[in-house]
């Protein structure tokens, strides 16, 4: 048995979203330290793996499926795969979410009074009702394990509003540019979720955490960057790298005993 705390070696993880910029990062991190991670995602092929994870795609202890979280029969077919394979998860990252960027359509980011209520139910279809479906499924086989660790993936945003100054070059052509609603209330029932099932779960060993995190280096216009950057107290946005620690540290018992928390980085964000 190892001696390090932060020990994952052939944990079993269920990554939602493992595609996308950050479910890449995790998975790549929890597969380096020996764990047997599983990617989620609506739309998995040969090419975006490829692309995506190079020579690693092959790996022995890395699994994909598409699966469409939002939808039970398609979570459940999914997962029953996973059980086969690997038997009960020792962790769920609840990571696959929508946003509005700010390159989004005209539409999106408008006014609040006219924003889509079809934008709405999207965002909120995959982000809420996407991490209660996983929640159930994955989360309740591990807690028939009696043990486990759910990470859900939150954001400043689900805490604090947009700062919607930082948008304000949006605006120059004379159209309203605003940050919306949709995303920032998704996160938000994400915080509550982690609590309530924090404390619905803690008699079978489940713990499950939030993860807040600040905004991600991703190519973003130079006046957004320049305007966010100015925002954090350490001046700058994250490396897509920079949160592989906390999900190793949740997902490994060096968290055993933390749960119905939330956990902040955000380069000093929340701290203003």
């Amino acid at each position: 048995m190892s001696s390090d705390i932060f020990n994952v070696q052939n944990k079993v993880v269920v990554i939602t979203g493992g595609l996308g910029q950050l479910g890449r990062q995790f998975s790549l991190a929890l597969l380096d330290r020996g764990a047997k991670v599983t990617v989620f995602d609506v739309q998995v092929d040969e090419q975006t793996i490829a692309d995506r994870f190079g020579k690693r795609h092959s790996d022995d202890n890395l699994f994909f499926l598409p699966v469409d979280i939002a939808n039970r029969d398609s979570l459940v077919n999914g997962f029953n795969k996973v059980i086969a394979r690997w038997g009960a998860p020792h962790a769920l990252i609840n990571n696959a979410a929508l946003d509005s960027p700010p390159n989004s359509p005209t539409e999106e980011n408008g006014p609040f009074e006219s924003y889509p209520e079809n934008s709405w139910d999207k965002v909120m279809e995959v982000n809420v009702k996407g991490a209660f479906l996983c929640c159930q499924v994955v989360g309740g086989k591990m807690a028939e394990a009696g043990r486990g660790s759910i990470i859900n993936i939150c954001s400043t945003y689900g805490i604090v509003s947009p700062d919607q100054r930082i948008y304000g070059y949006r605006n120059r052509d004379g159209k309203s540019f605003f940050k919306p609603a949709a995303y920032s209330a998704s996160k938000s029932a994400l915080l509550n979720l982690t609590r309530y099932l924090a404390t619905y779960w803690a008699d079978k060993n489940v713990r499950v955490n939030t993860l807040s995190f600040g905004g991600v280096s991703n190519n973003q216009d130079e006046e957004f960057t320049k305007g966010y950057c100015a925002r954090v107290p350490l001046g700058r946005m994250a490396r897509e790298d920079e949160y592989n620690g906390a999900v190793i540290f949740l997902t490994s018992d060096a968290s055993s005993y933390m749960t119905g928390s939330n956990l902040v980085i955000d380069g000093g964000w929340t701290a203003w």
